[in-house]
């Protein structure tokens, strides 16, 4: 089978695709053949655009049971519906710096880095968009945004405001150069007051939409240091030395410790552990105050891309975090 893109100008919306069925293959329903060979189609769709006449066979109207045979050449318009755009809108950002070649925002937990589907509103991009008139082109729904933050985690993050500031950054972000440092809350106490965990990762088998500890996986590496022990939880630091997705929060569960809260990785469990009675209430009571994991990337450094001299960047911890803490006692 061979894919040949129309030369007819269409309306963004639509698409043309040319399939020429292969010598060999067997008398099949067109609409079982291409719910089959076209990425993302269903049966029910392909059935639609053939009453829409949307899928020719060699020049002619068919219906849904037409048996495809060899050489026939099947004209197929694909609608495609138009690429949103983010637009800009007022929404309040904690500005830490920010110069002719960059800005460092506080992210706070729940805005979510840049615009996805079905969450075209209220992301970071949209705020920067109203906030600066000079990001990035780095993409359409990610203008400026060099590196992201899980929706839930907060913390720093460095945006580009130029194309050339963008590349200069990527670069180090590529090469792990860059210094980032995150706090986390843990469930329990840490062996070691500072340890490493090398753990290879990649997507979960069993789901898809998590990250999992696995043989075949991509190299990751995070660094911890203990900085409080509390009564059943702990208070740590990480550095990470790879830069993969949902890598603090997999590593950490999977050494036992998961972020404390955590809804994907097995952090919200009041019974963690064993906990019974009031240890038990008094961890329901803390998960309460916390509605998500206690991440928050706390520090960040790297090569300024004007200046290129080494910059440094700290937060201090949200509420959430800090409530929690206190009410466990920490100093």
């Amino acid at each position: 089978m061979t894919h040949q893109k129309s030369s007819d100008a269409e309306p963004l919306e639509r698409e043309k695709l040319r399939i020429v069925i292969p010598p060999g293959q067997k008398r099949q329903r067109i609409d079982l053949y291409l719910a089959h060979h076209i990425e993302n189609a269903t049966r029910n769709k392909v059935q639609q655009g053939i009453v829409d006449q949307l899928v020719l066979v060699n020049g002619k109207i068919v219906k849904s049971s037409y048996l495809i045979q060899p050489n026939d050449v099947l004209d197929v318009t694909l609608p495609r519906p138009r690429r949103p755009e983010a637009k800009a809108e007022d929404i309040p950002l904690e500005i830490v710096f920010e110069d002719d070649f960059l800005i460092v925002v506080n992210k706070p937990a729940g805005m979510v880095t840049h615009p996805a589907y079905a969450n075209y509103s209220g992301t970071l991009v949209n705020a920067l968009l109203h906030h600066s008139q000079s990001l990035s082109s780095n993409a359409d729904l990610r203008p400026g945004i060099v590196h992201r933050l899980d929706k839930e985690t907060s913390g720093l993050l460095v945006v580009a405001k130029t194309d050339a500031a963008h590349s200069f950054l990527a670069k180090q972000f590529a090469k792990h150069t860059i210094v980032r440092e995150y706090w986390a809350i843990v469930w329990g106490r840490m062996k070691n007051e500072r340890g490493t965990i090398e753990a290879s990762l990649g997507r979960s088998k069993k789901d898809r939409k998590k990250v999992a500890v696995v043989i075949d996986g991509k190299q990751a590496v995070t660094d911890y240091h203990v900085l409080d022990v509390l009564e059943f939880l702990s208070l740590i630091s990480l550095r990470l030395k790879t830069g993969r997705t949902h890598q603090i929060r997999v590593h950490l569960a999977h050494i036992g410790h998961p972020v404390f809260g955590d809804p994907t990785y097995g952090g919200r469990s009041n019974f963690w552990g064993g906990l019974s009675g009031k240890k038990a209430q008094q961890a329901l009571n803390l998960l309460s105050i916390l509605p998500r994991q206690a991440l928050h990337a706390k520090s960040l450094g790297f090569i300024h891309p004007g200046t290129k001299e080494k910059v440094q960047f700290d937060s201090g911890l949200p509420h959430d975090m800090k409530e929690v803490l206190r009410m466990c006692g920490s100093k």
